[in-house]
């Protein structure tokens, strides 16, 4: 036990950085129910804008190279939180040393062009983020979002420089912060400009697969981007501001709401087990409700609990620039924080009992600590209770069954690899054998899918061989060759080569599998082969546009004499009224069909 009887309120920062509670008229006074949420007036609530915000934030095309969505960090039944196990070395850049952060997979690294990078620390693997995800789920109570609170309740348009919402936006300005970050979503240098543009012609979750009633009846009823920008805001126009208002929109219905404790608020005073019941006497005598204080269960401010080293990372004082602020962090809400995968701003803390413990004896790190923590009055034997009060007494059911609003489709990321790596590759008799990189989905219509190779000395040509066969004893036969490329570091750590072969929108290529593989010019060494299964996706591949008969993805009069062309050559693309016969009949369809647009 450790307690120190002058101050009267005490700490319980389980997670060390919260979600931070609104002020002013979003401010959530104690009560034994959660108030509802309050929409900013230049955000209002509706529907239409909700369901596109759910799309978004589930959308892995959000992101630079189609492999993150805002959601693959913020699985509800993880608490809204990032289930995978993701370590970044720290300061140090050594795994397995005290410094090491436990934070969230991001991109592979990217130049301003796209093109892969050897990164310093992650080397051709996925970064990992210097913090653990904060949970989406009541972050709508916040003022200021992230361990830090950078994302404040002033909302600036980060197009147009100005101010989108004076006060409680916070949620809006966290959620143009990732897809610009390249460590979480992005290539280096991306911008806006880049990501609406993107948006304006891919697919809607095209990437995702089991879709939720609600976004599935949207797609249905406005099937790309533009006409649900439409439905939601009035004009197709897609923009960062109008990004966030969806988003945030659909973040602010993620309230929990519905734990046992709730249940017992509400009058049912044998909602709570027995043991849940002598943890929230537990909880409340140790005074951890002064700072996890009901109903969101954290006040919403920034405190340094001791519990690691100020120099490794210090936190608020980032964004204020203030000595006191130093090593501070947002109290986090403590609902559903039984199915977090580990606790604190660095996630080292792998369970709740762990998190719990720690409050048992004096901060190991003491310098700037809150004066709070002296009042913790927390015995050994009173951990396995109040855990059992927290893990389960403030488990909304919902969440962790990922039921309606917490509901959500399966990301491409979670389905097995696709492009797979396939063989050892070939020496050629030189003992050396390229590294083949592929991660990007090869979904059709994805101008942007890429494959890189590293392990070369700088300037080494290298070729790309393309091949619709499988390969034999490690080789392909290739029906196509890209290159050559030469071997360049550029901005990175080492040597590496990328090569785009956009994907066109076909419905053909659907479930055709391409073959890719590396070779050394001078030497033949060749790379592991990546097998590429192109899909269509949700939403299906583009409609075929019968009157573009010269394949060039306009309509103009160019055409004509191309369908002149096909009539007299007895080609398919003469056929215009699907009869399976070239007839001048073909010429009055093509007509119609010309009429009609694509």
């Amino acid at each position: 036990m450790w307690k120190r009887r002058t101050p009267k309120a005490v700490c319980l920062a389980l997670v060390s950085a919260p979600i931070l509670l609104a002020s002013g008229a979003h401010a959530q006074p104690t009560t034994s129910e959660l108030l509802p949420v309050i929409f900013p007036p230049e955000n209002p609530f509706s529907e239409s804008k909700r369901a596109l915000g759910k799309i978004l934030f589930w959308d892995e095309q959000l992101s630079s190279d189609n492999t993150t969505s805002c959601g693959t960090c913020h699985i509800p039944e993880a608490g809204g939180t990032d289930p995978r196990f993701a370590i970044n070395p720290g300061l140090d850049g050594l795994t397995g040393t005290p410094d090491d952060i436990k934070g969230s997979f991001g991109v592979v690294d990217a130049d301003d062009n796209n093109e892969f990078i050897v990164n310093n620390t992650f080397d051709i693997f996925r970064q990992v983020t210097g913090r653990a995800a904060n949970p989406t789920i009541n972050a709508a109570y916040a003022e200021h979002l992230f361990w830090d609170g950078r994302a404040t309740s002033e909302f600036i348009d980060p197009e147009t420089g100005t101010t989108a919402i004076a006060m409680g936006g916070a949620l809006e300005s966290q959620v143009v912060g990732p897809p610009l970050s390249d460590v979480e979503m992005a290539h280096s240098s991306r911008d806006w400009s880049q990501i609406t543009a993107k948006l304006a012609t891919a697919r809607p979750l095209a990437l995702a697969t089991n879709l939720t009633p609600d976004q599935s009846a949207a797609l249905a009823a406005n099937p790309s981007y533009p006409e649900l920008f439409e439905d939601a805001f009035g004009d197709p126009a897609i923009t960062a501001k109008r990004i966030a208002f969806a988003i945030a929109t659909y973040e602010r219905t993620l309230v929990s709401d519905q734990s046992p404790w709730d249940q017992v608020q509400a009058g049912d005073p044998n909602a709570m087990t027995p043991i849940q019941q002598q943890g929230w006497v537990i909880f409340q005598n140790a005074r951890c409700d002064s700072c996890h204080t009901p109903p969101l269960f954290t006040d919403n401010m920034f405190r340094n609990i001791g519990i690691r080293p100020i120099a490794l990372d210090t936190g608020r004082q980032e964004v204020t620039g203030l000595n006191s602020d130093r090593g501070r962090f947002k109290t986090p809400g403590l609902r559903n924080a039984g199915l977090k995968p580990n606790f604190m701003h660095s996630g080292h803390l792998a369970t709740l009992t762990q998190a719990v413990q720690f409050y048992v004896q004096p901060p190991p790190f003491p310098d700037n600590v809150d004066p709070f923590m002296g009042a913790v009055d927390l015995i050994g034997p009173q951990v396995a209770p109040l855990t059992e009060f927290i893990a389960t007494g403030l488990l909304d059911p919902r969440v962790a069954a990922g039921t309606f609003p917490f509901d959500r489709p399966t990301l491409r990321s979670e389905l097995p690899a696709n492009p797979a790596i396939l063989g050892p590759g070939d020496d050629n008799g030189t003992g050396f054998v390229p590294t083949m990189l592929a991660n990007v989905p090869p979904n059709a219509g994805n101008a942007e899918f890429k494959v890189g190779a590293v392990g070369m000395n700088e300037g080494v040509s290298m070729s790309l061989l393309i091949s619709t066969k499988p390969p034999v004893e490690n080789k392909i036969t290739p029906t196509d060759t890209m290159g050559p490329y030469n071997a360049t570091s550029g901005a990175g750590a080492a040597p590496i080569v990328t090569a785009f072969w956009p994907i066109p929108d076909d419905s053909d290529l659907d479930g055709q599998t391409v073959y890719f593989q590396w070779v050394v010019d001078a030497t033949g060494a060749r790379s592991p082969v990546a097998a590429a299964n192109i899909f269509c996706g949700t939403g299906g591949c583009a409609p075929d546009c019968l009157a573009d008969v010269n394949g060039d993805g306009m309509l103009s009069p160019t055409d004509f004499s191309a369908w002149v062309g096909a009539f007299n050559t007895n080609a398919p693309e003469c056929d215009q009224n699907g009869d399976g016969m070239c007839t001048p009949t073909d010429f009055s369809a093509w007509v119609g069909n010309f009429n009609a647009g694509c």
